[in-house]
């Protein structure tokens, strides 16, 4: 089902399509209505073969949440996954896990009147304990990365031993010293700086930003709405504060601007220009979510019965979305990741006769990538889609297109020895 998903992910999924007959289509339903097949059961499969790639790496654990089914003004069915990415090489390990919520509303009038465990919320924190299992697997160091709907007081009070937290500040809290966070960084000089690429966006052009630096300890006093006799939070928690703010953006562009609480370490401008790196990995989730729908997958389009076979056909989206973000991320082949962390050992002779036919007589036209590297097969699959080799780099729906084109072939290919 998984390498199905990955062949089809380019036009959208569909039970019909992923069946190929009605013999097949019968057997996917009939795996997603299955009592005995869960999405738990799925991500931790998944979840157990990024765990085989952490040892020795610093890791981060980037959480996140995104609506897969929208019934209007927030209320529907939420995805939150959290995925490994290696800090240093900006590798995607993998998926580390994955939950699902309903939301229906009726539940924000009362939010201060319950514990953690009984809120939506608790998701960012359990994320971070299953985070902590990346670290029990030999990962040298994890880093837990979220934007600014994870800013929630107990990530940072009841954090799992040996893990670190990385959050995009979202509430301009209280400090044990009756000041604010937000106005925290007008005070401190600047530490440094350093220059960012931003990416295009809807109605925004790439640009080389400059950022200034600004960095000092802060001590965030417990919120008062939690009150509630069950949380057991302790009164503070001490952190660092790291602002980037862009100087000088173009005219009618707004500035780049983060303010970052860790509980990492940061004693100077390196160690700040440090933490942004890390922050500035939460793009790769952001790029998972387009492939797993409007650039891929399109998961919103299905209309598969909720609280089951929903569920699991996403959840499986998820693990293919994955495979196929991680040749993106390959591409350029710094991570030097073998082909069986995404494929079949039996895919390569395949790979390689194509990867011949496909390449020119000159040296930039040639794939650059040793063989049985996963380098080396996203350059396969990324000439396939479309990409000449000169211009740019292969995003997600060029590597889905070649990967359709790859599975074709790699049919004829089978069909030869039937």
């Amino acid at each position: 089902m998984h390498s199905r998903l990955v062949e089809m992910g380019g036009g959208g999924v569909s039970v019909r399509r992923l069946g190929k007959d009605r013999a097949g289509e019968i057997r996917i339903w009939r795996f997603l209505h299955n009592g005995a097949v869960t999405v738990d059961e799925m991500v931790a499969t998944a979840a157990a073969r990024t765990l085989g790639l952490v040892s020795g790496r610093h890791v981060l654990a980037i959480q996140d949440t995104t609506m897969v089914r929208s019934t209007g003004r927030g209320f529907g069915v939420a995805l939150h996954p959290v995925i490994a990415v290696d800090a240093v090489e900006g590798t995607l390990l993998g998926l580390v896990d994955a939950c699902f919520m309903v939301r229906n509303g009726g539940k924000r009038a009362r939010r201060h009147h319950v514990g953690l465990a009984d809120k939506e919320s608790r998701r960012w924190l359990e994320g971070a304990e299953s985070a902590a299992g990346l670290k029990a697997s030999g990962a040298a160091c994890v880093t837990v990365v979220a934007d600014r709907e994870g800013d929630i007081y107990e990530d940072f009070a009841c954090r799992p031993d040996g893990v670190e937290m990385l959050v995009r500040a979202g509430q301009d809290r209280r400090l044990t010293d009756g000041s604010r966070l937000f106005a925290k960084p007008d005070a401190l000089p600047e530490a440094g700086r350093m220059r960012l690429d931003v990416p295009a966006a809807p109605g925004r052009a790439a640009r080389t930003a400059v950022i200034a630096l600004r960095l000092c300890p802060v001590d965030i006093a417990r919120p008062v709405s939690r009150r509630h006799p069950v949380d057991d939070l302790p009164e503070h928690v001490g952190l660092t504060l790291v602002e980037a703010r862009e100087i000088d953006p173009p005219a009618g562009v707004t500035a780049a601007h983060w303010r970052l609480l860790t509980t990492h370490k940061v004693n100077d401008i390196a160690d700040a220009r440090r933490i942004v790196g890390f922050y500035r990995q939460r793009w790769v989730i952001e790029q998972l979510f387009r492939t797993l729908k409007t650039q891929g997958f399109d998961v919103e389009a299905l209309r598969q019965a909720e609280d089951g076979p929903l569920e699991k056909l996403v959840a499986a989206s998820l693990i293919a979305a994955v495979t196929v973000l991680q040749l993106v991320r390959a591409r350029d082949g710094t991570g030097q990741r073998p082909l069986q962390d995404a494929f079949d050992a039996d895919d390569q002779p395949v790979l390689e006769t194509v990867s011949a036919s496909l390449e020119g007589k000159t040296q930039r036209q040639k794939n650059p990538h040793p063989r049985g590297s996963l380098a080396f097969a996203a350059w396969v699959f990324a000439r396939l889609g479309g990409w000449t080799g000169y211009y740019g780099k292969p995003g997600p729906v060029v590597m889905l297109r070649g990967l359709v084109r790859f599975q074709a072939i790699k049919h004829g290919w089978d069909l030869r020895n039937v």
